[in-house]
């Protein structure tokens, strides 16, 4: 069941905004917004991790119940915009996003962080999904570091033979391989911390999705200086709407919005 936080006055021509968030990306952009009187934003985060970080504007967490839900809320509460910041491999709420504004007519723009790209001395294996990333790690036992979150760990219970080290925000749940220890730790991380860790564990190959962003990019540098293969899983597929990588440039599109919003109103247009 959803949670919301109080929702501090606007004026009646603010152009209703909900940021879907969870990222980085996604708090930039609501400070930015937060002092803004044209906007009155909503933060939307699914509740996946135990715990979140204060928001600087109304906040809501939980889900929407699929497309029908969302459409429902955007409906009900009159948001004028939505910009989906979510985790790049968050697929199925940018797809429903995407359905739920196009029932709703309602402008839908995308904030995500640039994927990384490899560089020299990189031994990349490009994957479409976690089932192609366990064949990817063959038949002879091998000891992989996983960091594709605690919610996608399943398909590897499937390669018992390899010793998994684990690194997610919260402790996994469902994964039953029997060689496996558990880190839950949050990023970002130095460089010499992941090299450390590599050495340690006497990884022999990493396995990560390719979210972007600099937080967590430590790792795939520690892996091409250490000579490391690494698994890397490529994004899904993403909705065919505006997108940006910086925060300023959504809000730069949501303030364009807000001052159409503003010159449509009937109060502006009976100004003398």
């Amino acid at each position: 069941m959803a949670s919301s936080s109080p929702i501090t006055p606007r004026p009646t021509v603010a152009l209703s905004l909900l940021i879907l968030g969870g990222t980085t990306e996604a708090s930039r952009l609501a400070a930015l917004v937060a002092d803004n009187a044209e906007i009155a934003p909503v933060l939307s985060l699914a509740g996946r991790t135990r715990e979140h970080a204060p928001a600087p504007i109304p906040l809501r967490v939980g889900g929407f119940g699929g497309v029908a839900g969302l459409a429902t809320y955007l409906a009900t509460n009159s948001i004028d915009a939505v910009i989906d910041a979510t985790h790049p491999f968050a697929a199925r709420i940018s797809a429903h996003a995407a359905s739920a504004c196009a029932i709703g007519d309602v402008p839908l723009a995308r904030l995500t962080r640039p994927a990384w790209m490899p560089e020299p001395g990189d031994r990349w294996q490009v994957v479409p999904d976690m089932a192609a990333a366990v064949a990817a790690l063959g038949s002879t036992p091998r000891r992989v570091f996983l960091t594709i979150g605690r919610q996608e760990l399943a398909p590897f219970n499937g390669a018992p033979q390899h010793h998994y080290v684990v690194r997610s925000i919260d402790a996994p749940d469902g994964f039953t391989a029997p060689q496996a220890t558990f880190i839950t730790a949050r990023g970002p991380f130095a460089l010499a911390d992941e090299e450390a860790l590599m050495h340690a564990h006497a990884i022999d190959v990493l396995v990560t999705k390719n979210a972007g962003g600099a937080a967590t990019a430590a790792k795939l540098k520690a892996a091409r200086n250490l000579g490391l293969p690494v698994v890397m899983v490529a994004r899904p597929p993403e909705p065919d709407v505006p997108t940006f990588h910086e925060p300023s440039e959504a809000l730069a599109w949501v303030e364009k919005l807000a001052r159409a919003k503003k010159l449509a109103s009937p109060s502006h247009r009976a100004a003398p």
